[in-house]
């Protein structure tokens, strides 16, 4: 029953947060600083990889892609730098409704957790930015969660036993833009897990994934927990 989530584990870029492509921009800053070259063969592959896997863990992401750790953490580290300055260059923003979504589940008695697949420097600038430091109790990235980061379910379940919210994990939510953010509600036994539309993936990858909902965005989430909302699973 949707009425009984009592924990809501929101991402944040792509579902809370509309960050305009910057993560394409801040991996293009990282391909440059590990040699290469825009507009190659070897960029796009690179690239279309970043598109399929929005959602992962950022570091899992580089090591996939450049093989040995050394290499790895220097991309990561530049993609952070870069994602950084243009976060406090002030190119993102709330989804449209994400604030009050938030607050209107904090206010029926709900727990809302953020979490992210970037570092908590990154996470932290973003929070920083949109003055939302206070509006949560709990902000996680991978590494509040042992190191592993979205499709494994850790973040989901260390948000479930650090909050306390929840009898069971059943009483939790999870939502976000990514297939990889499905995924990592359906392994962590979730009793609802819903796909929105304002980020990287579309309502047919969402559902393949295993999201029971699709939503236009976040600010449909309160009445769909409240019981008004699609609660057949029927989504768009």
């Amino acid at each position: 029953m949707t009425t009984d989530i009592r924990l809501v584990v929101l991402d944040m870029a792509g579902t809370t947060v509309a960050d305009g492509g910057l993560v394409e921009r801040a991996f293009a800053a990282a391909a440059g600083e590990l040699g290469v070259e825009p507009g190659s063969a070897d960029h796009a592959e690179k690239l279309d990889y970043v598109r399929a896997t929005m959602g992962e863990s950022k570091i899992s992401v580089f090591r996939h892609l450049f093989g040995e750790e050394p290499l790895a953490q220097r991309a990561n580290s530049a993609f952070e730098k870069a994602y950084g300055e243009l976060v406090d260059a002030g190119h993102i923003a709330p989804v449209a409704g994400a604030r009050e979504a938030i607050e209107e589940l904090t206010g029926s008695g709900r727990t809302v957790v953020l979490s992210t697949g970037f570092a908590r420097v990154t996470q932290d600038a973003i929070l920083d930015s949109l003055g939302w430091r206070d509006l949560v109790p709990l902000t996680l990235c991978p590494a509040d969660a042992g190191g592993r980061g979205r499709p494994y379910p850790d973040m989901v379940l260390e948000a479930f036993l650090r909050t306390g919210a929840a009898e069971g994990v059943q009483q939790t939510a999870v939502v976000g833009d990514t297939s990889y953010d499905m995924l990592s509600g359906v392994r962590a036994g979730a009793g609802l897990v819903a796909g929105v539309l304002t980020g990287a993936h579309d309502a047919p990858a969402l559902r393949a994934a295993g999201a029971g909902h699709v939503l236009g965005s976040v600010a449909e989430l309160p009445a769909l927990l409240d019981g008004s909302g699609r609660p057949d699973g029927t989504g768009r």
